[in-house]
């Protein structure tokens, strides 16, 4: 290895919060304050997209279209034309697990401005039936959005995230940047390039929280022009009579998701990741292999069963097993 090159090569970490989670960039380069600009221009683009998209900003192109889609055509940029055409065409690859209608079961279920809350089942029934990628008319030639009934709201929530890491790590390309690490939250990792004196950037999913007397086990997935999405249900719950509800939902039955804990895609688009890791969390072990058939070179892990028997099937993600944890007893 060359040493002079070595010396000249700098690193610059930057972060900026947005769409509720924290956005970080790792860059690599010969040039600091080159890279910084990279760098600022990429979080300055996701922030543009959380603008777009956010269901919480009455500006947003998104709350627009929710806001007047059940009365008239809401006209939109051709970007975010694109994006609601992708994902009405996972929608339709997933068989309705991945649905960006699914806002007004989120919005049922207490989920959209707090913590959670058990529903009626007559409230979750009519939330049901506002909630299918049929009820969303995509006038290409106009790029308008139109809804076919009173109560549908879309939620981007999970394809935003990863969708914003791709045009991130596109903004970082056009200006010369070719080794990053950007990640949203650490739910979506996007690895560009390589890292000095790698062959890919190495990405670590841990066993999910649970029972530490179990098998534990640990996973290191290598990322190069690659994006990694991991989605899980203990990121906001609540408990009632004690049993735990997740905030993911399954937006075919309209209740949280009970077929699997944690769920991993891998694939060159964020975006995709993003999406496809919700419906294999909402699918499990037993609709695994149609998402594993998606696309080509796709990586996959989901995790099933309980805190105390986890049981994880992965599909070109290698686990190594970790040894138990006893735990501490005390005194008899």
């Amino acid at each position: 290895m060359n040493p002079v090159f070595c010396h000249r090569m700098q690193t610059v970490t930057l972060a900026r919060h947005a769409m509720a989670t924290r956005f970080e960039i790792i860059l690599h380069g010969e040039n600091g304050s080159r890279l910084r600009g990279a760098g600022e221009e990429a979080l300055a683009e996701v922030e543009r997209i959380e603008a777009q998209l956010s269901i919480y900003r009455p500006t947003s192109e998104i709350a627009r279209v929710n806001a007047c889609a059940a009365r008239q055509p809401v006209r939109v940029t051709p970007a975010v034309f694109r994006l609601l055409e992708q994902a009405r065409q996972l929608h339709h690859e997933s068989g309705g697990t991945f649905d960006i209608t699914i806002a007004p079961l989120v919005k049922c279920w207490g989920f959209m401005d707090g913590s959670g809350a058990l529903p009626d089942p007559v409230d979750i029934a009519r939330a049901r039936e506002q909630v299918g990628m049929q009820r969303v008319i995509l006038d290409e030639k106009n790029l308008t959005v139109r809804f076919d009934a009173e109560g549908v709201m879309l939620d981007l929530g999970a394809i935003g995230k990863g969708y914003a890491i791709d045009r991130a790590a596109e903004t970082l390309r056009e200006a010369g940047v070719s080794s990053a690490l950007l990640h949203g939250g650490t739910s979506t990792v996007y690895g560009l390039g390589k890292p000095l004196g790698d062959d890919a950037w190495r990405v670590a999913i841990e066993s999910p929280p649970g029972d530490d007397t179990g098998p534990r086990w640990t996973a290191t997935v290598p990322l190069q022009d690659e994006a990694l999405s991991v989605s899980a249900v203990w990121g906001k719950f609540f408990e009632h009579e004690g049993k735990k509800f997740g905030h993911v939902l399954d937006p075919r039955a309209g209740q949280p998701v009970a077929n699997a804990v944690l769920a991993a895609v891998v694939l060159p688009s964020a975006a995709e990741t993003d999406a496809l890791s919700t419906a294999l969390l909402v699918v499990g072990t037993e609709g695994h292999e149609k998402i594993a058939q998606l696309r080509p070179g796709i990586r996959t892990l989901v995790v099933g069963g309980s805190a105390d028997n986890f049981r994880a099937d992965s599909k070109g993600i290698a686990l190594k097993m970790r040894e138990r944890i006893e735990k501490p007893r005390g005194n008899s």
